[in-house]
This record gives C-alpha cells, sequence and structure tokens, in this order.
C-alpha cells in the first residue's frame, strides 16, 4: 500500500498531536488512507488536502468518544522519541510533552484549532474550511483554548530545552540522595506526575509541591529504580531519562524545565508497558 507509506510521516504529527496515542494515530491514518483507496476519488483535487482533513476529523471524533477526564486516575500521553526518530514520523511538528498533556484540557475541537494554529500554521480561514465554520468561530475557539492553557500557567511551549548535563546533575542528586540539594532544581509550583495504566501499582499518581516532589523522586529510586541502568534521550523534543532493567524498559522520566529559571517544573513518569514498547 504506497500511499499509505507515502503519507505516514505527513499524516501522523496530526494524528498524534491531537490523540497523544501512537496505536490509535496510526489507526486512523490506515483507516483514512484505505478508506480513500476504495472510494470514488474523481471529484477529490487536491489528495494531501483531503487525507489530511480527513485524519484530522477522524482523530477528533476518536478523541471525543475516548477522552479522559483530567483530575481523576493520570493518564498521560504516549511517548514518542525525537531524537533519531524513525524515518515514518516527521519528528519536528510533534510537540513537547509537557504541551501535550497540557491539551488534555482542552474539548477535542479546541485542540485540534489550537495544533493547526500554532504547530502548523494554518490560518483561520483554512482553519474554518476544515471544520466547515466560520473564520469568526476559529477565532473564539483558539481564543478559548489559549485562556484554558493559561489557566494552567503555560507558555505554549511547543517544544523542549534537553540539557544531558542537567539530566546527569538530577540523576546523580537523587542517587546520593541529596534532597535539599534537589530541592534547588525543582520550581515553586513543580508537580510530579505517574502513569501505571491501571497495569503497574504506583507509589503515587499526583505529586505537588518542592519537598513533597523530592522526597517522592528519592523514595522510587531506591524503591524501584537503583538497580536499573539509565539512559538519556529526547522525548517530544523533552529531555528525558530511561530506565532498564536488562533489555526491559522499566519506566521513563519525561523532564519539563522552565527555560527562563533552569529549574524542573513537571516530572511525567511513564511505567505503562503499553506506552513504553516504542520507544
Amino acid at each position: 500500500m504506497d500511499i499509505l507509506q507515502d503519507y505516514q510521516s505527513k499524516l501522523f504529527p496530526y494524528a498524534y498531536n491531537i490523540l497523544g496515542s501512537i496505536d490509535d494515530a496510526n489507526d486512523v491514518i490506515q483507516d483514512v488512507v484505505v478508506n480513500y483507496i476504495e472510494s470514488n476519488r474523481d471529484a477529490i483535487k487536491n489528495e494531501s488536502a483531503y487525507l489530511i482533513k480527513s485524519v484530522i476529523n477522524k482523530s477528533i471524533n476518536l478523541k471525543k468518544r475516548s477522552k479522559k477526564m483530567v483530575g481523576q486516575t493520570t493518564w498521560l500521553p504516549e511517548p514518542v522519541a525525537t531524537e533519531n526518530a524513525d524515518t515514518k514520523i516527521n519528528s519536528q511538528e510533534i510537540i513537547s510533552y509537557s504541551m501535550l498533556v497540557l491539551l488534555e484540557y482542552l474539548n477535542p475541537k479546541e485542540r485540534g484549532v489550537f495544533i493547526l494554529k500554532q504547530v502548523f500554521d494554518y490560518s483561520h480561514q483554512e482553519i474554518a474550511e476544515l471544520f466547515s465554520i466560520s473564520i469568526e468561530n476559529s477565532r473564539k475557539l483558539l481564543s478559548r483554548a489559549k485562556n484554558t492553557l493559561k489557566k494552567q500557567d503555560s507558555d505554549f511551549k511547543l517544544r523542549g530545552a534537553p540539557s544531558n548535563d542537567f539530566l546527569s546533575e538530577f540523576v546523580d542528586t537523587i542517587r546520593k540522595g541529596e534532597v535539599k540539594m534537589l530541592e534547588e532544581m525543582l520550581s515553586e509550583h513543580i508537580t510530579a506526575q505517574t502513569d501505571g495504566g491501571g497495569k503497574i501499582k504506583v507509589l503515587s499518581e499526583f505529586t505537588s509541591g518542592i519537598k513533597a516532589v523530592a522526597l517522592f523522586a528519592v523514595k522510587v529510586y531506591d524503591l524501584y529504580l537503583k538497580k536499573c541502568r539509565i539512559e538519556f534521550k529526547q522525548l517530544n523534543h523533552s529531555p528525558a531519562l530511561l530506565f532498564y532493567k536488562g533489555d526491559r524498559l522499566r519506566s521513563c522520566e519525561i523532564l519539563d524545565i522552565d527555560i527562563n529559571t533552569g529549574k524542573i517544573s513537571n516530572i511525567y513518569s511513564v511505567v505503562d508497558p503499553n506506552k513504553l514498547k516504542r520507544i
């Protein structure tokens, strides 16, 4: 199916940025392309535009059906490797992990408009045509999305700022159990979220505050990760720690680092095996 291979890289960021799931994104793309191949295409003048529109709308509809409620059981997006990424993925259009988490606060259509405008630089006229809405409605959806994200202290950071030196210092501090020094690396509004996918028992799904997060990070390392081999990587253009036991990836911690203060503002720990299998 050559057309699927041709469009996989182009279509994937649209689907993934809306869904936060690699499997769901790939399923949407395959369904759209198969339906396109099997349909009467005589009236379709722009193949690429048609497929992008179909993927976005199908992704939004799927997101509406599978939307997880923020504030209940912690659900984190499936990370994507953006360093030496798979050639099937256009990694430059994959947004930062922290932004992907924040987008869960938006409804699916607001999310779609925000992504098209902020990531893909669509005009409001193009967005209006894609969603069959007015230009004014497109503007309102974007404004509503930005207001929601601002309430979460978001600066619309679409890319992370990875630093291996910082990661090394972070790991060494945790290894030594130097809680006070670790506290100095954390921002005032630090949070730590853990997603076990309901399959892995976690110590805590949500922790906040400098002291609490520092103690939590040291305890998690001592209990679960001390014997693991650690690798540094970029996931969603964000600095990440991968913890391996033998050849098996046990956990990944993605750090959101405030570029203004150089301190960690969020720690996202993914231990759900289904979300680690593709890294």
